[in-house]
């Protein structure tokens, strides 16, 4: 049996393997049938996975299509140098017919490279990866406001090992690790991660759940995969996953479809053949007791911050930066911040919209335009709780029951210094 027949034999056999179309083209090519050793290379790029082969075909593939460039080698014109008068009339007809059909030989050439630019297209297979975007990040601790003892705590264990680290190696300490922020929503959790990384000045790379979660199968891992490779690539880097509860949901309480991303998860923060030196991930959630526990042991998240709502002093300084680029005058920001106790940053800015759409309602129906003042602010304040008191109670019953290894101790300290107010 010849070995082309064997070979178009193969992948009738196996018409989803890759390297049957990939043998069966080669021969072609070596056979002369160009324009089939195409469409046997095509078919061999749709269906095949292994990037190695991959590579191997698409350079097969580019050598193939050059030859349907080239002109018609002379082997295949019929010349002769016999004298006209020593031919006889059959051997004449005979000399027509071959160039007759070689003309038809070059006429279908023709057709089927014209057939192969409009037709076929080579295209990737694969689908393309989703990148993550690098930030620029011009936010640091100076446009935090408070959270003093915060930025300290911030500033020994992730910060200085960037700056220091000849002092941190010799130490065995490494720059990069996990640091997982955690605490009621609105406190400014994600405002933290980039101040983070201004005052690092790292690469600032902010990760969204979209750009993880696929419906097909080990597409999510793969995602997952790629963006810690781009991350180590760049180093020194951070990543920052945002609400991490979603990808690294305790692996007793999810579903088997997610154990895959789980898994990779751990894999990639802390695996054989992975490293986190100089890249340093960090996530935020507000229900750290729904992580995955092998994600919160040490040298995955073994850093976990509290990153509680903002004390008074903070307060004072998001009411007056929120109010500095807003028609007001002469209102009392002391005031506001001690009647705002629990209030998280996104409590303070609502209460702000809701004093402006108040007076904005009155300017309307009476026709008489002011500013914002302390009493409209106080006037907003009168139905608004904080929304902090519902996750530190929340909180409390965690702490009670779920602090046996000390990962809550920052909250339960906190609860224990306003434990009248909770």
């Amino acid at each position: 049996m010849e070995k082309i027949a064997w070979l178009h034999q193969m992948v009738e056999k196996e018409p989803q393997d890759p390297q049957a179309h990939y043998w069966l083209a080669k021969e072609q090519a070596e056979n002369g049938s160009i324009f089939e050793a195409v469409q046997s290379l095509s078919t061999a790029l749709s269906c095949c996975e292994d990037d190695e082969l991959r590579k191997e075909i698409i350079q097969e593939l580019s050598i193939v299509s050059m030859k349907l460039k080239e002109p018609v080698s002379n082997e295949m014109v019929v010349t002769t140098n016999v004298q006209e008068d020593s031919i006889d009339v059959e051997e004449m007809e005979e000399v027509n017919e071959v160039q007759i059909v070689q003309e038809d030989y070059l006429v279908d050439q023709k057709d089927n490279l014209s057939l192969l630019k409009t037709k076929l297209k080579v295209i990737d297979g694969e689908e393309k990866p989703r990148t993550v975007q690098k930030k620029s990040h011009h936010v640091t601790f100076k446009d935090v406001a408070g959270l003093v003892d915060l930025k300290k705590t911030i500033t020994l264990r992730i910060i200085s090992p960037f700056y220091n680290k000849g002092l941190f190696a010799k130490f065995k300490k490494k720059s990069g690790g996990g640091v997982l922020l955690y605490g009621p929503p609105g406190c400014g959790k994600t405002f933290i991660a980039r101040a983070t990384a201004g005052e690092c000045k790292a690469n600032f790379y902010p990760v969204h759940i979209t750009d993880i979660i696929d419906p097909h199968i080990g597409v999510s891992e793969r995602n997952l995969k790629g963006i810690f490779d781009k991350a180590r690539f760049q180093k020194p880097s951070i990543m920052f996953f945002d609400e991490v509860d979603t990808i690294g949901f305790s692996r007793s309480k999810s579903s088997a479809s997610h154990r895959g991303i789980i898994d990779t998860f751990l894999s990639e923060m802390e695996g054989i053949d992975t490293s986190t030196d100089e890249v340093l991930v960090m996530a935020a959630t507000n229900t750290p007791w729904d992580v995955d526990n092998a994600l919160k042991r040490p040298g995955r998240f073994d850093r976990l911050i509290f990153v509680a709502p903002p004390d008074e002093e903070a307060r004072k300084q998001i009411f007056q930066l929120k109010l500095s680029d807003r028609y007001a005058e002469n209102i009392d920001v002391e005031l506001l911040a001690q009647k705002t106790e629990f209030f998280s940053g996104a409590d303070i800015e609502n209460v702000i919209e809701i004093a402006t759409e108040n007076i904005l309602s009155e300017i309307l129906t009476t026709g008489k335009e002011r500013p914002l003042n302390t009493d409209d602010m106080l006037e907003a304040l009168n139905n608004q709780q904080p929304s902090t008191l519902d996750w530190l109670r929340t909180a409390k019953n965690y702490v009670r029951y779920s602090n046996q290894g000390g990962l809550y101790n920052d909250i339960e300290k906190y609860l224990q210094k306003h434990s009248r107010s909770i």
